[in-house]
């Protein structure tokens, strides 16, 4: 350009705007639980904004880390309605339940209204702010007492408790929802969630704890006297209760994949989510014993109503249409990873 010359705006080299696409939002109702605070771990790792919505009858603040925390019901319409509007989120997942089968039983009535009627009060929420993608955390107590062994998504789906049948009758809102008015949704029927992240930073906490897996590690560390098997004689090989086994890290790594899934316009459907294994009792148990090097002391108590003696998944499907591959399928890597959270636990004094 001549000397003394001024530039144009138009003489200027152009910068273009930056071509990264907006980090996108997801909702995590009950991030402060359990498998929420881990999926909310993970999808801050891989490109996504967690919008944590607990309630916190269960959940726990810290869990949560430094994500964003909304405190309140999912039920409530102003409340998710607010947050839904502020943040678009692409999706909501639903980790918030009432999930105690023994309790469900005593309580039916807490079950329908936590299950079914706050879940139904969140989807009209998100119909009404345009949001149509959903991941939901339900069950294997949806089949009841197995017909065939592993457990397909084809099986007929028979609960016998209250827990069973409300997050059923959740996955049939679901397929209503998503003909009459196109939420697209994956339920994810999970067998038995266990294990901690590997770092030891979160893990199982709840109050009072009714999982096999935390309450055997709460006797090898001392805090609990005996480990109660409840029946001896179900119809299984050695006589105690046979469970599929699953790490939290591989539950929140399909949540991703179906994430993933649905981003490429999956229509609703249902997956199996499982290691396609057994582990009675009594395996559980020694593997414990293995793992911490403590004696566990067991009392036989009787078998609890509404648990069936056997649960194991097939999760074929889940592995070929989401690309899913469990990567803690290993019991006592499961229990090795429970028990570095439990001695943290136990160390800091928290539990």
């Amino acid at each position: 350009m001549p000397e003394g010359i001024i530039p144009s705006f138009s003489d200027r080299p152009i910068i273009p705007p930056s071509s990264m696409p907006p980090t996108p939002n997801v909702v995590v109702a009950g991030g402060a639980g359990y498998i929420g605070s881990h999926m909310v771990r993970m999808l801050r790792e891989s490109g996504f904004r967690p919008i944590v919505v607990d309630n916190l009858a269960t959940g726990h603040r810290e869990a949560a880390g430094q994500e964003l925390l909304k405190v309140g019901d999912i039920g409530d319409r102003e409340f998710m309605g607010a947050i839904l509007r502020e943040y678009q989120p692409q999706c909501v997942m639903h980790f918030a339940a009432s999930s105690l089968v023994g309790e469900s039983m005593t309580k039916p009535g807490k079950y329908w209204r936590n299950n079914l009627v706050q879940t139904l009060n969140l989807l009209d929420t998100m119909l009404e702010h345009g949001v149509r993608q959903f991941i939901f955390s339900s069950t294997a107590a949806t089949y009841g007492n197995p017909q065939e062994v592993p457990i397909p998504e084809r099986h007929p789906t028979r609960p016998i408790n209250p827990y069973g049948h409300s997050k059923l009758a959740v996955e049939y809102a679901l397929e209503d929802y998503s003909v009459a008015h196109g939420l697209r949704s994956i339920s994810l029927r999970y067998f038995n969630a266990a294990g901690a992240h590997p770092d030891a930073s979160i893990g199982e906490r709840h109050e009072p704890e009714t999982h096999l897996i935390p309450l055997v590690l709460q006797v090898a560390s001392g805090r609990r006297e005996f480990i109660s098997r409840f029946g001896s004689k179900h119809a299984t090989p050695d006589g105690s209760c046979l469970r599929d086994y699953i790490h939290v890290q591989d539950l929140c790594a399909a949540h991703l994949a179906a994430l993933r899934k649905l981003e490429g316009g999956a229509e609703t459907t249902v997956y199996n989510l499982g290691n396609g294994r057994g582990h009675s009792v009594n395996e559980v148990i020694e593997a414990a014993r293995r793992v911490t090097g403590h004696p566990i002391p067991v009392r036989d108590d009787p078998p609890r109503p509404g648990d069936p003696p056997v649960l194991v998944a097939d999760a074929a499907r889940a592995r070929a249409e989401l690309g899913w591959t469990p990567q803690y399928e290993d019991l006592d890597t499961i229990i090795a990873h429970a028990w570095q959270w439990e001695r943290k636990l136990h160390q800091a004094g928290k539990a």
